[in-house]
């Protein structure tokens, strides 16, 4: 079985959000891969706006309005990470999630959209690993052997990377996007004039379904 070497970089990304409303990000998690492995794994707290949380999101994610009274707010947490956004390829566990978040904050900042495309991991299990009876992260993790943090956005990130690398591997294809194509699952974007949502576009050929047996 070959060694999966992803093209270039990319970038699984995670949010958690103070509230119901999708532009109260309060954390981001970004896991870069690079050459068929994780590289580096980031997070960041994020001052939601008027630092308001609801108790419903606090008991799945821990975060207090304590911990970002002093963080920076989205716009500025989105400048340092701009330049590796910007044409980059991501990946999301529940991508229209998490895509939805980031245009929300865009929107409510004021930002420009930058120009990527997207996976959604969740979609990708769905299809490689039928088999198993969901495919939540907690899910895969324990599937692949790995012992995570749920609901911590870098940890999220990471263990969405990994599933990613493994599925990839197993698939034995060069690249991920290359096993988006097998399973028929279309890549969704993000640009200037609004986005296009990740989404199957038809049912995986007999070859791919043997791969995920």
């Amino acid at each position: 079985m070959s060694t999966s070497q992803f093209s270039g970089k990319t970038i699984a990304i995670d949010f958690e959000t103070a509230t119901e409303a999708r532009a109260s990000a309060c954390s981001i998690g970004l896991a870069f891969i690079e050459n068929g492995r994780v590289v580096r794994v980031e997070e960041r707290l994020i001052r939601p706006p008027e630092n308001r949380y609801s108790p419903f999101n606090v008991a799945i994610h821990g975060i207090r309005p304590e911990h970002t009274a002093n963080a920076p707010e989205f716009p500025d947490v989105m400048a340092e990470f701009s330049g590796d956004f910007e044409g980059a390829r991501m990946i999301a566990h529940n991508a229209s999630f998490d895509f939805s978040v980031l245009r929300a904050c865009l929107d409510f900042s004021g930002l420009e959209y930058p120009e990527l495309s997207y996976l959604c991991s969740v979609k990708l299990a769905q299809r490689h690993w039928p088999s198993l009876g969901s495919h939540r992260l907690n899910v895969l993790a324990a599937h692949l052997g790995f012992s995570f943090l749920h609901h911590n956005a870098a940890e999220d990130a990471r263990i969405c990377a990994e599933a990613c690398l493994a599925m990839a591997l197993e698939a034995e294809v060069e690249d991920l996007f290359d096993l988006a194509v097998t399973l028929g699952l279309n890549p969704g974007r993000l640009h200037r004039h609004g986005y296009d949502a990740c989404s199957f576009a038809r049912k995986p050929k007999k070859k791919s379904l043997a791969l995920q047996a």
